[in-house]
C-alpha cells in the first residue's frame, strides 16, 4: 500500500522560504516519478514540480522555475520541494503525489497516489 505524507507548511511573508517534505512509503522506488502539486481556492490542482527517483531528471511549472527546487533523499524515501522567494500567489495547498510510468507528467489525473496536502500561506 502506498503512502505519501506532506509536512513542512506554514506562514510565511513574501520573499521568504519554505521546504515540504513527502515521506512515501513505497514497495519500490525503481520506476516511481514524484509530483508536487498545489490548489488555491477556487482553482483547479496545478503541477509545480516532479522528480524522476531514478533518474533524478525533473521538471517545473513556469510559474515556480528557477525559484523552487524538487530533490529526493533516497535513504529517507522522501521528496522535498525547496521554495524560496516565495509570492502571495504561491499560496496553496500542496499536495505530494506519485506515479509509476517514469514519465514527468503535469497532469494530476495521470497521478495514482496522493498524499493529504500542506498549506503553505504566503502574506504580502
Amino acid at each position: 500500500q502506498v503512502q505519501l505524507v506532506e509536512s513542512g507548511g506554514g506562514l510565511v511573508q513574501a520573499g521568504g522560504s519554505l521546504r515540504l517534505s513527502c515521506a512515501a512509503s513505497v514497495d519500490t522506488f525503481s520506476r516511481v516519478v514524484m509530483g508536487w502539486f498545489r490548489q488555491a481556492p477556487g482553482k483547479e490542482r496545478e503541477f509545480v514540480a516532479a522528480i524522476s527517483w531514478i533518474s533524478r531528471s525533473t521538471r517545473y511549472a513556469d510559474s515556480v522555475k528557477g525559484r523552487f527546487t524538487i530533490s529526493r533523499d533516497n535513504a529517507k524515501r522522501t521528496v522535498y520541494l525547496q521554495m524560496d522567494s516565495l509570492k502571495p500567489e504561491d499560496t496553496a495547498v500542496y499536495y505530494c503525489a506519485a506515479d509509476w510510468t517514469l514519465e514527468l507528467r503535469i497532469g494530476p489525473r495521470e497521478y495514482d497516489h496522493w498524499g493529504q496536502g500542506t498549506q503553505v500561506t504566503v502574506s504580502s
